[in-house]
């Protein structure tokens, strides 16, 4: 059984839970689950680190984070095969994109923050000057679909702005922060800098709730996020929230053709569709509609399915299957479940799903499916696709294709959402800011925006006498 991560050593509590592999439903392992005791633990190993961690130079914490980027890499092979098990994501997709990010976050995040300047200010016989201080004690909670890559993103900037962590991966995907608590351990990194509890919603409620916790930052969905808000409204605690998405991708007819279908394919279908980032709504400009739909289709048949997280995940994606046909859809590409004649057909799999025909107003096109799915319609003028990508109360991202350099520019301004890309997609410099718009987040992460979130500043003000003539 996995055992929490407290205090720098293994904990041993709480009733056991089954993780299933996504790919053939088996149970792979038990995890413990966290009472309240055990997240009172884990909330006082921090508290009691918090002083002596924030005390260190930031080059020294810059330092610790470069240490814990070895360590992913030597135990490399040991989280492709923990992320695997737990999500199912292909082998390639995990040594390419998940831990490589990992070690990415932590040593990129050592850089920005060695490197970062304060700031001074001078009136006539006045210094003011800004320093940064540590929340404290930091709650991350991690997500199953990214979730070395989540968790370090927001690991390595909380570390090295000051901060000890407790982390609460999901209760789907633990295998790869048990990993990393090993990692941690064999670093010698201080005792009570990074704790990491198990559970399910109800042990992320404890700890978000704690009063010892100073911060929550939180990735996945809206409704968890809405949550989280109001348990912690009362003490007033800083949040950061990357949530939901319902994302939108404009193709137009002066694109290259075969570069936006696949990037389509991608955008659509990576990881099953289980990325926020992912498109769920294509509008394409009239012209070109007909001939996009056909390869589209094409090659959304093509698509290696991937699983779902969950049986119970399996069965929402499946439901919106059938929405989009009550809904009147037009199905081009799957919309059932693939058959493979071995233990796979016990997993989570579901088809890459292409649908049309609906209404901007359906259910469907509203909500987030977070499937390997996609809605496409079509547009005339630029105008009128800027309004359809922004019918939406969500604002995470959005896809841009084209040939055209100044429409790339003139359009990307106008549609609302934290990230926008132009003839690609899920292309990120772990240097610019990341989150959404309205039910999609509140805040933003990476480069210094992170640090901003993770500390906060103090302003000192000296007034200089004049010395006597």
């Amino acid at each position: 059984m996995l055992t929490h991560f407290i205090g720098g050593e293994p904990v041993a509590a709480g009733t056991a839970f089954p993780v299933h592999d996504p790919m053939t439903g088996a149970v792979i392992r038990q995890v413990g689950e966290a009472d309240p005791e055990v997240v009172d633990r884990a909330v006082r190993a921090a508290r009691e680190a918090a002083r002596d961690w924030a005390a260190l130079p930031v080059a020294e914490r810059a330092g610790w984070l470069r240490r814990l980027a070895e360590g992913i890499e030597e135990r490399f092979d040991d989280l492709v095969a923990a992320e695997i098990a737990d999500t199912g994501k292909p082998l390639d997709q995990t040594r390419t994109l998940d831990i490589p990010r990992g070690i990415a976050n932590f040593r990129a995040f050592a850089e920005i923050a060695a490197h970062r300047p304060d700031e001074a200010f001078h009136l006539s016989g006045v210094l003011s000057y800004t320093v940064r201080r540590p929340l404290g004690v930091v709650a991350v909670i991690v997500p199953w679909n990214l979730p070395f890559l989540l968790m370090t993103w927001k690991l390595a900037p909380a570390l090295v702005a000051g901060n000890t962590v407790v982390v609460k991966p999901s209760e789907h995907t633990p295998g790869s922060a048990a990993v990393f608590a090993e990692i941690c351990a064999a670093a010698g990194l201080p005792p009570g800098v990074v704790n990491i509890i198990y559970g399910h919603g109800s042990a992320g409620q404890l700890l978000v709730e704690h009063p010892w916790v100073d911060a929550v930052t939180f990735t996945g969905s809206t409704r968890t996020g809405s949550a989280i808000m109001k348990a912690v409204a009362d003490r007033v605690k800083p949040v950061s929230f990357e949530l939901g998405g319902k994302n939108a991708a404009l193709v137009f007819e002066d694109c290259d053709l075969d570069r936006a279908v696949e990037g389509c394919v991608r955008s659509v279908f990576t990881n099953g569709g289980q990325v926020c980032l992912c498109t769920e709504r294509l509008y394409v400009q009239r012209p070109i509609f007909e001939e996009f739909c056909t390869r589209l289709a094409a090659r959304a048949q093509e698509v290696v399915p991937q699983p779902m997280i969950s049986a119970e995940h399996r069965e929402k994606v499946l439901s919106y299957y059938a929405l989009a046909r009550s809904e009147g859809a037009k199905v081009l590409a799957g919309g059932g479940t693939p058959s493979f004649g071995d233990k796979r057909d016990a997993g989570y799999f579901v088809d890459p799903t292409v649908v049309t025909g609906l209404s901007e107003w359906s259910r469907f096109n509203r909500e987030e499916i977070f499937g390997p799915v996609c809605h496409v319609a079509h547009f005339d003028t630029e105008s009128e696709a800027i309004d359809l990508a922004n019918n939406s109360e969500y604002g995470l991202a959005a896809a841009i294709w084209t040939g055209g350099l100044d429409r790339a520019h003139r359009v990307a301004q106008r549609l609302e959402a934290g990230l926008v890309w132009v003839n690609t997609w899920y292309l990120r410099d772990l240097r610019t800011p990341f989150g959404g718009l309205r039910l999609s987040g509140i805040g933003r992460e990476g480069g210094t925006q992170s640090l901003d979130f993770y500390s906060e500043p103090t302003t000192i003000t000296i007034k200089m006498e004049q010395p006597d003539a």
